[in-house]
């Protein structure tokens, strides 16, 4: 098969979560523990940081990956979903894996691995370990795919686990409650490994408190050990002020306490809380992996460019602004709508559409009323048809059109907006695979 047909049937054959929803969900890890075995057990032949969470943990693997990249390892990094090329959930050193190689894993493959009956994700999480063992990457950043428990990254040792943060997003799955959901993050946390948690928060901290001391392992929550402050935001960078909150922890990178003027090509003000979680990662991770303070420099502030992130508070265009941004859940939508009222602009336009799973009452009742929406259906079948999310929305008093494609309604927005306006593209992460 060539690399579209290889795509066709994984896409095809498969079940694939991001398209069809609950349907493709694995409740245990057998089939990626016999698909390890199968490929001789790569997952054990490189070093790895695991990283789950509500929201947040793709930013954070990108931008771990940045500064491990600077400091000149060869970093692999396992991202999903994909926005627009399946490569990108495959990366080293930010180049995606080929198409040959994907093709050729699934010829090798395709006979012993249909006997097991591996969903798309299993797949491609067996892709990912062959090919960073094969490559000999230095270090892999592996991003879970949903929960951590039973997701199929969850069969790696890594150097560091780390959870971003727990809200609520894939409630049918993962539980309906804060504490629910935190227990299936928590699943990652293993024996004597170190593990990150990048917010407390009063429902959950219980929850990571207890696994880390049943497996014995050091726990460390980053918004009390690190304090950020946004300093300025210019263009599409950020720079901010690191200082550790505890006078007897310094950066390992700069023998001080204090980092000042940390530069971000991220425009997102809400990425401060990642930093703290990145900056305690690195500090932690810092013995094995050494780096100096000038490497962290250049790895954050090239983050796009050397990783291939997209998505996140993403600048399309000017006068008027248009930004993509994946924000799909309730919290990730409060800190969208955060960053709106500190963006000057006139009128708010939002291009919205979502998929069918989610309790989208929860996003609609948070969306500002006086902006204009453009109502819209991403090019899957899990995607809310968007008539239905119109009248839905129109319950919460948001009112706009419905359109045919996600370009169609972008396009419309574009045309309405004035130069002081500003365009939102969000909702979904399949809405912003069809315009970046």
């Amino acid at each position: 098969m060539n690399y579209k047909q290889t795509l066709e049937y994984l896409y095809s054959s498969l079940p694939m979560f991001q398209r069809i929803g609950a349907a493709a969900y694995k409740a245990n890890l057998d089939n990626t523990h016999s698909l390890c075995e199968l490929l001789n057990h790569p997952e054990n032949k490189f070093k790895s940081i695991h990283i789950a969470g509500t929201n947040g943990k793709g930013s954070t693997s990108h931008m771990i990956a940045a500064v491990l990249q600077a400091a000149g390892y060869k970093t692999g990094l396992y991202t999903s979903p994909h926005l627009k090329d399946f490569r990108e959930r495959v990366r080293i050193n930010g180049k995606m894996i080929s198409r040959n190689y994907v093709c050729k894993f699934v010829e090798d493959y395709k006979e012993s691995f249909e006997r097991i009956q591996p969903s798309f994700f299993e797949w491609t999480v067996a892709l990912a370990f062959d090919y960073f063992h094969k490559q000999k990457v230095d270090i892999a950043i592996i991003e879970t795919g949903l929960g951590g428990r039973l997701d199929s990254t969850n069969v790696i040792t890594p150097l560091l686990s780390v959870i971003t943060n727990i809200s609520y997003d894939h409630m049918n799955l993962l539980g309906n409650t804060l504490p629910l959901i935190a227990n299936e993050k928590a699943g990652i946390i293993k024996q004597n490994i170190p593990v990150v948690i990048g917010e407390t928060n009063t429902e959950t901290d219980k929850v990571f408190l207890q696994k880390a001391a049943s497996e014995n392992t050091p726990i460390f929550f980053a918004d009390q050990e690190i304090k950020t402050s946004l300093v300025k935001s210019k263009g599409v960078s950020t720079f901010i002020d690191v200082n550790v909150k505890s006078k007897q922890i310094v950066f390992p990178f700069t023998g001080s306490n204090v980092i000042e003027h940390l530069k971000v090509d991220l425009s997102a003000n809400y990425q401060l809380r990642n930093i703290n979680t990145i900056m305690m990662s690195l500090a932690l991770i810092h013995p094995v992996l050494p780096f100096t303070l000038k490497q962290l420099r250049t790895g954050l502030s090239e983050v796009k460019n050397t990783t291939g992130l997209l998505g996140r508070w993403q600048v399309l265009a000017r006068n008027p602004l248009v930004v993509a941004d994946t924000a799909h859940n309730e919290a990730g939508i409060k800190m969208l709508l955060n960053q709106i009222k500190k963006t000057p602009h006139n009128r708010l336009h939002i291009v919205l559409g979502m998929v069918n799973d989610k309790a989208i009452d929860n996003i609609l009742k948070l969306l500002p009323k006086k902006a204009s929406y453009y109502f819209c259906k991403a090019k899957i079948p899990r995607a809310l048809d968007a008539k239905d999310l119109a009248q839905q929305a129109k319950q919460y008093n948001l009112n706009g059109s419905v359109y045919l494609s996600v370009k169609s309604a972008l396009q419309n927005a574009v045309n309405l907006a004035q130069r002081k306006d500003v365009v939102i593209v969000c909702g979904s992460n399949f809405i912003v695979a069809e315009v970046v």
